[in-house]
């Protein structure tokens, strides 16, 4: 019997810096419940406030991303399989904290959606402002957001944005974010 090493594990992930990792079907009261977990690490770590609320933030971002994409997939014979897909982690790296998430999307959404990522990593600070208050602006989209989250992730990071996208099948593919804070 092949039995799950949990000491090794945990000495992985401690030895990538990595302070919580979540990988699952995401809840609002999952989102919650780890935001609050993460909320109460750095605040033990006496992390500086504002760090804190940006790691905080761009979790829940992210977190509520990976949710509301799967879920816009309901009605889907795959849907269980995308649910499955969802990952968050928030690590540090030396002084800087790191919070990565990924999930399958549909290989259709992945144009407009590097696009608008190549749009936002392209822009420095002020240009992100701009472009916040451009998009405030804008009416809601057909999901019912504004289009912000990434604009504010950017807005937060100290590096452009990073993400991969890893094919998985024919119609899918993995897609993962990083924003360093």
């Amino acid at each position: 019997m092949n039995h799950l090493d949990l000491v090794r594990l945990q000495e992985e992930l401690s030895a990538q810096g990595i302070l919580m990792s979540f990988s699952g079907p995401f809840s609002h009261s999952i989102i919650e419940e780890l935001g609050v977990a993460v909320k109460h690490y750095l605040e033990s770590a006496q992390v500086a406030r504002s760090a804190l609320m940006d790691v905080f933030a761009i979790y829940i971002e992210q977190a509520q991303n990976v949710r509301n994409y799967i879920g816009r997939w309901e009605q889907d014979p795959e849907q269980a399989r995308l649910s499955r897909s969802g990952i968050v982690v928030v690590a540090r790296e030396g002084e800087r904290y790191v919070v990565s998430s990924g999930n399958l999307v549909d290989r259709a959404d992945i144009p407009p959606l590097v696009a608008h990522l190549e749009r936002v990593r392209a822009l420095d600070k002020a240009g992100l402002k701009v472009l916040y208050w451009q998009q405030m602006r804008q009416p809601l989209n057909d999901r019912g957001g504004a289009g912000l989250g990434l604009i504010e992730m950017a807005r937060k990071a100290t590096v452009p944005l990073e993400y991969a996208l890893s094919a998985v099948d024919e119609q899918y593919a993995f897609f993962s974010l990083r924003v360093v804070i």
